[in-house]
């Protein structure tokens, strides 16, 4: 049965790059970063569906007022299986901008085959998987065998931009069940070994140092920001990783993370002394460590420098708790690295990642959930993004797999 199936697969393989290439011409980029949303693409992905045969797509929308059309859609297709339980496989439609157009060696919105390779704006993130997860479906279809499952395909809206207007608000309305198993192809490495099961918590440090301006051959006149935030900026850094030294090799790195990273400009001339300075931290925490207790520490360090230097220190705070990890016992930990196996060959690895994906949400909703796709690593997010096309077969291979119930 698996071999006919994947035989469809192959079969399909030139039909899925083609389909890969269509919804990427397509810049669904987020109304909030200067983009027009994800229903020109939504729409283009439901004419793919029917074309396909697969049946009817529901559409979900959540208000938006930045929205051309006042709202943002995420769609499902949902096909019966020999079971009422359902595979969920979740995957995005929108995506970031494409930068610096000067750093393309192609235009970002007119994917090129070159090749094994796939190139455009979204091919890697998040397109390959959710075309795999269509023709899944399809070589099942063809192949005239019916899921185990129920499978549920979930094409959302807003990933790249938090999901306010995604999923956050699709799980507040009760779409989803407690006995779904839940995979988030948004997430992996080259080998296709790597299965995340957790994530660390997310702090985002805001810190405005005011002080008073002054002329640069006047300093006395003046509270010098920028020396107040430099002090400030080492003394937290410092302070943090002393603090919390704590490792987890279930995590690459296998500490927590306190980058000092965003620096806002101040005055546009060298010789003014700056009554303002801006920057912010990005803190990825280990799941072990308090958040509380790093805002503690972070707290000290701000009153500290506030006396030390004169300068009033102002500090908003942006944080998102670890969610629970998913369990190695859990059902779509075993169907997923059964999958792995029985179509790659390899035995998967069991890990953390510092960023923020779709399966903390389900996790804080007590719904385990896994991350995997095979990827080309680090190419997401940059210019001449690109994925392999044998990657994109593999992964309909391990999803239909997963649909008719694992190795």
């Amino acid at each position: 049965m698996k071999g006919k199936v994947w035989a469809e697969v192959e079969r399909f393989r030139d039909d899925m790059v083609e389909a890969l290439g269509r919804i990427c011409r397509i810049p669904a980029v987020s109304p909030h970063n200067g983009g027009a949303g994800e229903e020109e693409k939504a729409r283009e992905i439901e004419r793919l569906v029917k074309e396909l045969g697969l049946g009817e797509v529901r559409w979900h929308r959540v208000e938006d007022d930045k929205s051309p059309t006042g709202n943002r859609p995420s769609l499902f297709l949902e096909v019966p299986g020999k079971r009422r339980r359902r595979l969920c496989i979740l995957t995005h439609t929108d995506i970031v901008p494409e930068g610096d157009r000067s750093l393309w060696t192609l235009d970002p919105y007119q994917p090129e085959l070159r090749d094994s390779r796939l190139y455009g704006r979204g091919v890697s993130d998040n397109g390959m998987t959710l075309i795999a997860s269509i023709y899944a479906l399809k070589a099942l279809a063809e192949a005239g065998v019916s899921p185990e499952f129920s499978v549920c395909l979930v094409f959302a809206a807003d990933e790249e931009m938090g999901s306010n207007f995604g999923l956050k608000p699709l799980l507040d309305r009760g779409l989803f069940r407690e006995d779904d198993l839940v995979i988030a192809p948004d997430g992996g490495n080259d080998a296709g070994d790597f299965v995340e099961v957790s994530e660390k918590a997310n702090l985002k440090l805001a810190f405005t140092v005011t002080g008073r301006q002054a002329h640069a051959s006047l300093p006395h006149t003046g509270l010098n920001a920028c020396r107040a935030a430099n002090i400030l900026a080492v003394e937290v850094d410092e302070a943090l990783h002393k603090a919390f030294p704590d490792e987890d090799p279930l995590f690459d790195p296998p500490v927590s993370t306190f980058e000092p990273t965003r620096r806002f400009a101040n005055v546009p001339n060298t010789n003014t002394v700056p009554g303002k300075e801006r920057f912010e931290f990005d803190c990825r925490v280990l799941p072990s460590v308090s958040l509380d207790k790093v805002l503690e520490v972070v707290e000290r360090v701000r009153k500290d420098v506030e006396m030390q230097t004169g300068a009033s220190i102002e500090l908003k705070v942006g944080r998102s708790d670890a969610a629970p990890p998913t369990s190695p016992d859990s059902d779509i930990v075993k169907l997923l690295c059964g999958s792995i196996r029985e179509v790659l060959g390899i035995e998967p690895k069991l890990g953390g990642i510092g960023g923020g994906t779709f399966a903390a949400l389900f996790r804080r909703k007590g719904i385990p959930a896994v991350v995997w796709q095979q990827e080309c690593a680090g190419v997401a997010h940059q210019p001449d993004e690109y994925t392999e096309i044998e990657y994109l077969v593999n992964n309909a291979k391990i999803f239909a797999m997963m649909m008719m119930g694992g190795a």
